[in-house]
């Protein structure tokens, strides 16, 4: 593809202006962006679930929310950098096993971290006495932000931008106009995805409904957005010349959302029945 080299008469002046990607440093430590905007994703789902917890349909109660919040960091943060190393960066690991754990080289992997939740959710249901699916219908409409603000982290440090375009957009990158990619994710699988999730079971729903939704929902926004995204150089596109590894692991996503909500409507035992 021809890069589309910035124009001034066709675009509205949305210069990249190269944030420092550290907020400041004591010492050795240094207090980065990213991880600010992972804190208060974190700080928001305690908040959400304090509220949800109030609820008759609520796994949990108030006093757990600490613990369920705690086991879902842990499934996020070990799950999305065990996915991240094993889907993108298998070579490094293999060359040199404690790749795994230099946080600064590579990222995060949206889908390990969903898998690393599923089984925290998956153990604490176990503590509770709940199925793993009723934790996650509880859980999910507490994610999408936590998201929003990661892709906002993402477009602080510079980092998955997406393809040469010439809408009055774009963000003109060492003198190439590109899709704001991460913002794009921040606007869908963040903010639009909370507003559906949180619309839609604000009251009860049936059993799987919730977990359906966001499965289908971020599977298709994702999907959509990869179009415009420019794969990570390691696979890079997997086939024809467009599909991209987070395709090709989001459109599980969308088959198992609609195979839940079918169960769910089919079913139609509400969140109380799932335990």
């Amino acid at each position: 593809m021809i890069p589309v080299l910035f124009d001034s008469e066709r675009y509205l002046m949305l210069t990249y202006p190269e944030i420092d990607p550290v907020i400041f440093s004591i010492g050795f430590l240094k207090i980065r962006w990213y991880g600010l905007m992972y804190v208060i994703g974190f700080l928001l789902a305690w908040w959400l679930a304090k509220k949800r917890s109030k609820r008759s349909d609520s796994p949990i109660n108030s006093e757990q929310v600490d613990d369920l919040v705690f086991y879902a960091m842990l499934g996020v943060i070990l799950g999305g950098r065990v996915g991240y190393a094993l889907v993108y960066g298998i070579e490094q690991l293999l060359s040199d096993p404690l790749y795994l754990f230099k946080i600064t080289e590579g990222g995060m992997s949206f889908h390990g971290g969903l898998a690393g939740v599923l089984l925290a959710m998956w153990l604490y249901g176990r503590k509770l006495k709940a199925t793993m699916w009723r934790m996650t219908d509880f859980v999910a409409p507490l994610v999408p932000l936590g998201l929003g603000f990661g892709r906002i982290g993402n477009f602080i440090n510079g980092e998955l931008w997406g393809k040469p375009t010439d809408v009055p957009w774009a963000f003109i990158v060492d003198g190439v106009a590109r899709h704001p990619s991460q913002l794009y994710e921040a606007l869908l699988e963040g903010f639009v995805l909370f507003a559906i999730l949180w619309g839609y079971s604000a009251k009860p729903r049936p059993y799987l409904a919730v977990s359906g939704m966001f499965l289908f929902f971020y599977g298709a926004f994702r999907f959509a957005i990869e179009f415009v995204r420019l794969p990570d150089k390691d696979p890079g596109y997997i086939a024809w010349g467009w599909v991209t590894m987070g395709q090709v692991l989001s459109a599980p996503m969308i088959i198992a959302g609609a195979v839940l909500l079918v169960m769910a409507y089919r079913s139609r035992n509400t969140a109380e029945a799932g335990a």
